[in-house]
């Protein structure tokens, strides 16, 4: 037995779950550890696993040709990954990697497809999420688009503090040029702005967040639109 109980788990699609869809899924789920940089999916290769995070961070990345990389999607404990699976996919042209160290339950994906197909609740409830998905990519896009950068690096925290506990995130520059889909230089004047209205403090490989409120003001209206699509569609 993995020992999970559903009301002890903090994954928000789980908990979502009829007790019967809970039933139908929980003998298969195995608990991992998830550590920093862990690959979840590879582009183009078979996804083997759907993850349901109940600590930490995933980074749903995109590459072009040339070596340019961003972050097209995030998920934590609202949700999952493997949902190239729930469409009819075998493969994603993403890579998918923790970027913040936690732990979750995962699922093969051949099991959690036949889960998927054999109840009607559950394939409504997870059709749902990717819903909300497409619509987060959405909104990245148009804040990519846009948005200045400082807004943009207002709304991934927002983003990122709606997924994790306490004010705190580990990341260096580097990696949130990548996931900004900028060079470093542009990461360190956006933090610079944003420490200088007093919305965070940066300390090497770490961003605190001191003013959620400034923060979604700064974000200029790139945030909060997925975010209430997830909280209609989603129970809570």
């Amino acid at each position: 037995m993995n020992g999970i109980r559903q009301d002890g788990s903090r994954n928000a699609l789980l908990k979502a779950m009829t007790p019967a869809d809970f039933a139908l899924v929980a003998p298969h789920l195995e608990r991992v550890t998830l550590d920093l940089r862990h690959e979840l999916e590879r582009a183009n290769e078979p996804v083997e696993y759907g993850y349901f995070f109940e600590a930490g961070l995933a980074s749903i990345v995109a590459h072009m040709q040339g070596g340019r990389d961003i972050e097209v999607g995030i998920a934590g404990r609202d949700g999952m990954t493997g949902t190239a699976l729930l469409l009819g996919a075998e493969t994603t042209p993403h890579v998918t990697f923790m970027q913040v160290g936690g732990w979750g339950w995962r699922v093969p994906g051949a099991i959690l497809r036949e889960c998927f197909e054999q109840s009607r609740t559950l394939r409504d409830l997870l059709l749902r999420y990717v819903h909300t998905m497409l619509h987060q990519t959405a909104c990245t896009a148009l804040a990519n688009g846009h948005s200045k950068l400082e807004e943009r690096l207002a709304r991934w925290l927002l983003m990122t503090h709606d997924r994790m506990d306490g004010a705190e995130v580990s990341l260096t520059h580097e990696f949130l040029a990548v996931m900004l889909g900028v060079r470093r230089p542009g990461v360190t004047v956006a933090i610079h702005i944003l420490e200088g209205k007093g919305l965070i403090r940066a300390r090497r490989g770490q961003l605190v967040i001191l003013d959620r409120s400034g923060l979604e003001r700064q974000a200029n209206g790139s945030y909060g639109a997925a975010e209430a699509e997830y909280r209609r569609l989603i129970p809570t």
